[in-house]
C-alpha cells in the first residue's frame, strides 16, 4: 500500500530549513501574503511566507521585497521580516531578472566568485550556489493564455541532497547550460498545459480547493516524466492572498523565489 503523505513542518533552526530540500512523501502548505503599504505606494510591496499547520495555525518562514535603485529586478529573501538588507545576518538568498523580466535566477547567500567577495573577507564563508532558474515564454496564444514557465534545479544525490551549483562564470549558469542543453546533474520542470473551461471560459488547473480565484498567473509545476507529481503549486486566493505549496525536492526558498518571480515576471 502507498504511503499517505504528512503535512510539513518546520524541522529544526528556520535558517537549515528553509534552504534543505523538502522531505520526501511530505505536502507543505504555504501561504503568501503581498503588503502594498508604507512610503513607496505598493511599487516595492514585501511578501511574506508563512507555513500552514492544523486549526489556522500559521508559522513565519521567509519574507521578500524587490531592492530599489537596481537595474534588473533584484528582491532579497530573509528569515527575519524586519531586516531586508543584503549585509543581514538573516539574509538567506535572493532572485534576479534580466533587463527584459523573462529570466529569473535563485541564489543562496554565499559570496560571489565574480565581486571577488571570497578576497574581501565576505561574511558568508561558502561560495554562492543557484538554486533555481526560471524561464516565461508567451505561449502561441500570446496574452490570452498562461505562460510558459520553464523551472531548472540542481539534480539530486542519491543521498537526497542537493548538487551544488557555483559557476564561475556565466557559461556554468543554469540558464547557460539549460540554453545549451548540458543538463547532468539538473532537473527540468514545467507548468502543467491548463485546461480550457467553457463555464468559467478561462484556462483551469485543479488545484484541490486550495485556489480559489482565477487568474492566468495561477501555475503548477510539474516532471514530463510524472505529470500528476505537483512539484509546486501557486495561486490566488484573495487581493493580496496566494496560496503556494512544494514538495520534494523543493526547499522553501526555491519555491518562494519562483513564486517571486511570478508576480514580476513581464509576461502576462
Amino acid at each position: 500500500m502507498e504511503e499517505r503523505e504528512r503535512e510539513g513542518d518546520v524541522e529544526g533552526s528556520l535558517e537549515t530549513f528553509v534552504l534543505e530540500p523538502g522531505s520526501q512523501r511530505v505536502h507543505y502548505k504555504c501561504r503568501i501574503t503581498r503588503d502594498r503599504k508604507g512610503m513607496d505606494r505598493g511599487l516595492y510591496p514585501t511578501y511574506f511566507l508563512h507555513l500552514e499547520r492544523d486549526y489556522g495555525k500559521k508559522v513565519f518562514l521567509l519574507a521578500g521585497r524587490k531592492r530599489k535603485k537596481s537595474a534588473t529586478s533584484n528582491y532579497l529573501i530573509s528569515t527575519d521580516p524586519t531586516d531586508l538588507s543584503r549585509g543581514g545576518e538573516s539574509f538567506v538568498g535572493k532572485l534576479r531578472s534580466n533587463l527584459l523580466g523573462t529570466h529569473f535566477t535563485v541564489y543562496d547567500h554565499g559570496y560571489s566568485h565574480r565581486r571577488g567577495e571570497a578576497k574581501e573577507g565576505w561574511k558568508r564563508n561558502a561560495p554562492r550556489q543557484e538554486l533555481s532558474a526560471v524561464a516565461y515564454e508567451t505561449n502561441v496564444l500570446g496574452f490570452k493564455g498562461p505562460r510558459k514557465m520553464t523551472v531548472v534545479l540542481p539534480g539530486m544525490t542519491q543521498e537526497h541532497k542537493r548538487v551544488e551549483i557555483c559557476p564561475r562564470d556565466d557559461s556554468e549558469s543554469l540558464l547557460e547550460r539549460w540554453r545549451c542543453k548540458t543538463m547532468d546533474d539538473l532537473i527540468e520542470l514545467h507548468n502543467k498545459t491548463p485546461m480550457w473551461n467553457d463555464d468559467t471560459q478561462s484556462y483551469v488547473l485543479n488545484f484541490h480547493g486550495r485556489v480559489t480565484q482565477a487568474s492566468v498567473k495561477n501555475f503548477q509545476i510539474v516532471h514530463d516524466s510524472d505529470p500528476e507529481y505537483i512539484v509546486m503549486q501557486f495561486g490566488r486566493v484573495a487581493e493580496d492572498v496566494f496560496t503556494m505549496d512544494y514538495r520534494y525536492p523543493l526547499c522553501a526558498v526555491q519555491a518562494f523565489a519562483i513564486a517571486l518571480s511570478s508576480f514580476d515576471s513581464k509576461l502576462a
